[in-house]
């Protein structure tokens, strides 16, 4: 060290600090506090598309509370958009977003973070590479999608995926249908729905890591603009403060987050995505585990797909904080929220449920959570399924197997065949490794809705189904039919039974059968792992443990 102005100077600093020069930063705001700004801003992904504008609004609090922003992008890949061959590499992606965050951060010794991300494997992405870092950090969605009024109803994009079911089923023309397809996105922004994408961005507002109302307003709303400059600003103050990210989310903020993902309705895609960051954090979450939680707090509120409201809906009814109120007696609220004050404190400004949009746990959609999770010789680690998707009549099912080895296969019985009810449709080697990538079968399940079928038929996969699927499709099968589980030996006509209340499925095939299949052993398909996909299936976990690959 030498002397500098009376202060030890490094000059070690010089050729860090002259790249910077080059790129606009002066002296003065190199000694400032440097805050990363990570920005999955795309012009392919609606949820995404708005964040360049917030990003810039993010940067303006940060520059005014005296930080210096640093901005750099990540991925952000559009599970809706990646249907058939792209969905290989979605849930890779995650983890790739994961490890990219951490290595930039690291490299380059930011001081605090600002995660800009909406959809489904962005938001856990960012998520699970915070948790690593652990530096001071706060989450800013964009905001959700306008929803789309059509005559006497109003839809939104799981509204379209059904309707591939109804023109397939000839209940709508072709000109009605590119009509659809064209006015049902009605705007930029997140789905207006609770699939993954405002699942997790509503996780992050409950768990306090986010601004309240942030995923649920509308992406155009001016109050999104005010809301990220409080962002940039009080991101500063969190790094002056030395406060940490898992000063925020630990054990009791995820265990808050379970029961507002389940009293909400969320998606079973966020099971993987918590289970992924539970084993982050060196906490004992097995699925058993996560069942105790999420079943210990009532379903108080259903959104598209599951029912006709929307987010919209939820965020004039009050929004998470609404939600949590109705189940306040359920959380600990003495928990700190990083936008500032305690989460009780919060709570107590809070709107009070309507009995329609936010129901009161006296009079509960559900008693006992949105999921249901399954286990059984047919999956001996675990299953998920949302039961509040599932119309009481098929929530206990016995029906014969018709089997497939890949999404493919059972997109073209769909098409092509007469599905025959009381089925139960088995898409199997379509878990992590088996895809690999672990697919979402949201067509396929959207296409049983379309066609009518969700009240007499099952799906029952290793692969995942979309947070915006509804009907008896029970997903995360394990240990998976590629790593020989007991998937991979189930025939066609196979009765299998699925009882939710009871948390079962079963194949009905005596013990000695299945050790007779499982000695002639089985064939595996042809699913091609190329590129980074090779390396993906030599190292993911199984589903029970959220599929971690780096």
């Amino acid at each position: 060290m030498v002397e500098h102005r009376g202060r030890p100077e490094d000059i070690t600093e010089a050729y860090y600090r002259g790249l910077m020069h080059s790129v606009g930063y002066r002296q003065k705001d190199l000694d400032k506090p440097q805050i990363a700004v990570v920005n999955s801003w795309t012009d392919v992904n609606p949820g995404h598309q708005p964040l360049r504008e917030l990003s810039a609004r993010v940067k303006e609090g940060i520059w005014a509370a005296g930080g210096s922003p640093g901005e750099f992008n990540v991925p952000a890949p559009c599970d809706g958009m990646s249907q058939g061959p792209g969905g290989h590499y979605i849930l890779p992606q995650r983890d790739l977003i994961a490890a990219s965050i951490e290595a930039m951060v690291r490299a380059h010794s930011f001081e605090g973070l600002v995660m800009l991300g909406s959809c489904d494997k962005i938001l856990p992405g960012m998520l699970m590479a915070v948790i690593r870092l652990d530096l001071p950090t706060l989450f800013l969605t964009a905001g959700a999608m306008q929803p789309c009024p059509m005559g006497d109803r109003t839809v939104v994009t799981s509204d379209l995926k059904e309707a591939i079911g109804k023109r397939r089923n000839r209940e709508i023309d072709h000109d009605e249908f590119l009509n659809w397809t064209e006015r049902f996105c009605a705007t930029a922004g997140t789905c207006s729905m609770m699939g993954t994408a405002n699942t997790m961005g509503t996780f992050l507002e409950a768990v306090g890591v986010a601004p309240f109302g942030s995923a649920t307003m509308l992406a155009f709303d001016a109050a999104k603009v005010r809301q990220a400059r409080d962002v940039g600003e009080r991101i500063v103050h969190l790094v002056s403060e030395n406060r940490c990210f898992r000063y925020y989310f630990n054990q009791k903020t995820l265990e808050n987050g379970i029961k507002y993902i389940s009293a909400s309705g969320g998606s079973t895609n966020a099971v993987l995505h918590l289970m992924a960051c539970a084993h982050l954090m060196n906490m004992d979450l097995d699925l058993e585990e996560f069942d105790r939680i999420q079943s210990s707090v009532p379903l108080v509120g259903k959104y598209k797909p599951s029912s006709e409201f929307n987010l919209s809906n939820l965020h004039d009814a009050g929004g998470v904080p609404s939600i949590m109120k109705a189940i306040e007696k359920h959380l600990d609220l003495e928990l700190p929220l990083a936008m500032g004050g305690l989460l009780g404190d919060a709570l107590k400004n809070a709107r009070d449920p309507d009995q329609e949009i936010i129901h009161t746990v006296s009079e509960p959609l559900e008693k006992d959570g949105c999921f249901a999770v399954l286990s059984g010789n047919l999956a001996p680690k675990g299953a998920v399924v949302k039961k509040s998707g599932v119309e009481p009549g098929m929530r206990i099912h016995t029906g014969p197997a018709v089997v497939f080895d890949s999404e493919e296969d059972v997109r073209r019985f769909l098409m092509e065949k007469t599905v025959k009810p009381g089925s139960v449709l088995v898409v199997r080697y379509e878990g992590p490794k088996g895809g690999p990538g672990m697919r979402e079968l949201s067509i396929p399940a959207a296409m049983l809705v379309g066609m009518g079928l969700h009240t007499s038929v099952a799906m029952v996969t290793d692969g995942r189904f979309s947070g915006a699927t509804r009907g008896p499709c029970v997903g995360h099968v394990c240990p998976e039919a590629w790593d020989g589980g007991p998937m991979a030996y189930v025939k066609d006509g196979d009765m299998i039974e699925i009882n939710l209340p009871a948390g079962r499925i079963q194949l009905q095939v005596p013990e000695a059968e299945m050790e007779k299949r499982r000695n002639e052993g089985v064939q595996k398909p042809d699913h091609p792992a190329p590129g980074l996909l090779a390396a993906y299936r030599n190292a993911v976990t199984g589903a029970e443990s959220g599929a971690i690959w780096i």
